[in-house]
């Protein structure tokens, strides 16, 4: 039986924390292999028809390999990516630093308490990396073409009406080249380290595709900037890889175990015949659903990780809810990014000379958040509209009695555009409506387990009832405040709740007893085994995630190579496995979709 392959680092998953450390072990000279499950996404590829977009779940025993994978727990549901690129690809681009009083370190360690062994200032010069990397810019509301969005100045006003302070967060999304005036639709020039999928990207056209991947490549997300730099460096990117099976070597490292999905194939995972590779360093970052269930899948191998494996789960106290009826001119929700503004609402650690969490005694209710308007696909409008029952059955009923009786009396056939226009209605509905995305520090206190190989989340959110109650308001008062009337999500009234931040399960702590990593991100106990995803949150971020997990993989990788600036000899992996230097734009040049 032959040797496995070998490189010196394997990521799994290229989200904010694969994607990054994949880069930076890639450029200072390692031999870097990245195992992502899911497809490339160049511009142009994402889904857009009824039927596309019906296929485009994750659930490869289905046949299904799209982009969105929606889990459903006890208590709530959630909705992540399946990419290269990540959650990258279907967020809604915001990069926020999380708070300084935010990172509270003076709690004990227990249920409902969060202690960041890390602050503010560790993961400032990471911070700024990221961001120079993402080239963040703001929405550019005072800009000609861009005064539109009327729900950007709303909320603001809304919101500092409150007493709450607002701003235009820093965006991954690219408005203006090289510091031009922004223009919806320039071309954006291609990087000194290229483009892994070789097609044009334009700036922002403010068509609100945000959340379901931007066919523009307007979006700097990662496929655009880290992973293409870990390409240009010699990084391997391993598309329909999926990490299953973790085992440390004798003598350090680990071997990988692997399957390889065909798109369309419907064998289920399990049944897929398993590769492996050998590593020097391992590096998890699928996610905090993938990650936690590679962990606990695996922890018979992994001998001493820490009791405190699967806990801590967090949503990022994400709640979604909706704004309706507000007078005016349109508000412009189908026409700018998904987010362009951002309520801070104070949480009750901002007064304290140190941050100190509470364990969860009350719920959360004095506990922050941030509250942003969403914009959506101009589609979608047609959706709001129907949705408007009680009218849109009477205006039918209308529509087809008018018809019959024009076919009856032979009226002009010009009376069609009236009826028709009726039956579409005024679309005041759409035009006055906009959906509120809230998140901010609810309680971690959610269990994961694996049972019969799923994944399992119990105790959350019960814990942060509380926290959600005074969300909810807050959202109402907000709208009420943009002369409009809140909504809450349906599944909400069912004491349900939506995250697209899930976080914790393989937190930093002090040492074993406190946290699966400690605040470099390794596992204790397992030299050379690194969680640098949002599973490694000890708590809610508060913010918007995606800048903190990226800063702390970027720290978490400096740290590692402080260890060995000089690094040793590795093998490169096969010519099979590394990029191609030259292919047609449409074959994404520098993926690998087989072993």
């Amino acid at each position: 039986m032959g040797e496995n392959e070998h490189a010196d680092v394997v990521v799994v998953g290229s989200g904010f924390g694969g994607a990054v450390t994949a880069y930076r072990f890639a450029a200072a000279g390692h031999s870097v292999v990245l195992l992502e499950r899911g497809k490339a996404y160049p511009p142009g590829s994402f889904a857009r028809s009824p039927a596309e977009i019906a296929a485009n779940f994750w659930d490869p025993s289905q046949g299904r390999h799209g982009l969105f994978d929606v889990w459903s727990f006890a208590d709530f549901e959630a909705v992540v990516s399946s990419g290269l690129g990540g959650g990258s690809l279907i967020y809604a681009n915001v990069l926020l630093r999380k708070d300084e009083k935010w990172f509270v370190r003076d709690a004990p360690a227990g249920d409902g308490y969060e202690s960041w062994p890390i602050s503010r200032a560790d993961l400032e010069p990471h911070y700024a990396a990221v961001e120079t990397m993402m080239d963040v810019q703001r929405f550019p509301k005072g800009q000609p073409r861009y005064q539109i969005s009327r729900r950007t100045e709303l909320l603001e006003q809304a919101g500092k009406r409150l007493g709450y302070t607002a701003e235009q967060p820093p965006l991954a999304v690219t408005f203006g080249v090289g510091g031009n005036t922004p223009i919806p639709g320039a071309p954006i020039g291609k990087p000194t380290y290229g483009n892994i999928h070789g097609r044009p990207r334009i700036t922002c056209v403010l068509c609100g595709e945000c959340d379901l991947g931007c066919n523009y490549g307007s979006k700097n997300t990662l496929d655009h900037t880290y992973l293409s730099a870990a390409a240009h460096h010699g990084a391997a990117l391993r598309v329909h890889h999926e990490a299953r099976s973790i085992t440390p070597r004798n003598g350090g490292g680990y071997t990988v175990g692997y399957v390889v999905h065909t798109p369309g194939d419907t064998a289920a995972t399990t049944t897929l015949a398993q590769q492996a590779i050998d590593c020097d360093r391992l590096v998890l970052a699928a996610g905090t659903f993938g990650t936690i269930y590679l962990l606990l899948r695996n922890r018979a191998a992994l001998p001493g990780i820490s009791r405190m494996l699967g806990q801590r789960f967090s949503g990022n106290g994400d709640l979604l809810g909706f704004v309706s009826g507000v007078p005016g001119e349109p508000l412009g929700s189908t026409h700018a990014p998904v987010i362009t503004t951002a309520v801070r609402v104070p949480d009750g650690v901002d007064s304290r000379i140190n941050g100190h969490a509470d364990g969860g005694a009350d719920g959360g209710a004095d506990r922050g958040c941030y509250i942003e308007d969403a914009g959506y696909p101009g589609f979608a409008e047609w959706l709001v509209e129907a949705a408007q029952l009680d009218s849109g059955a009477s205006r039918i009923v209308s529509t087809v009695y008018d018809l019959i009786r024009s076919r009856l009396t032979g009226r002009p056939s010009h009376q069609i555009g009236a009826m028709v226009g009726r039956l579409l209605g005024s679309g005041k509905t759409s035009a006055g409506s906009m959906p509120l995305l809230a998140m901010g520090r609810d309680i971690p206190t959610g269990r994961m387990s694996v049972r019969d190989d799923y994944l399992q989340i119990e105790n959350y959110p019960a814990d942060s009832r509380p926290y959600f109650e005074r969300l909810g308001q807050i959202m109402a008062d907000l709208a009420e405040a943009m002369g409009g009337e809140f909504h809450q999500n349906p599944l909400t009234l069912l004491s349900r709740v939506i995250t697209v931040h899930p976080l914790g399960g393989a937190s930093m702590g002090t040492d074993v007893t406190t946290g699966v990593i400690d605040e470099w991100g390794e596992v204790f106990g397992h030299p050379g085994l690194y969680v640098a995803d949002g599973a490694a949150m000890p708590g809610p971020v508060g913010a918007n995630p995606s800048l903190t997990i990226a800063a702390f993989a970027d720290r978490l990788a400096e740290h590692a190579l402080e260890a060995d600036r000089a690094p040793a000899t590795s093998r490169v992996p096969e010519a099979t496995h590394a990029p191609e230097a030259t292919h047609a734009p449409e074959a994404d040049p520098v993926l690998e979709a087989q072993s």
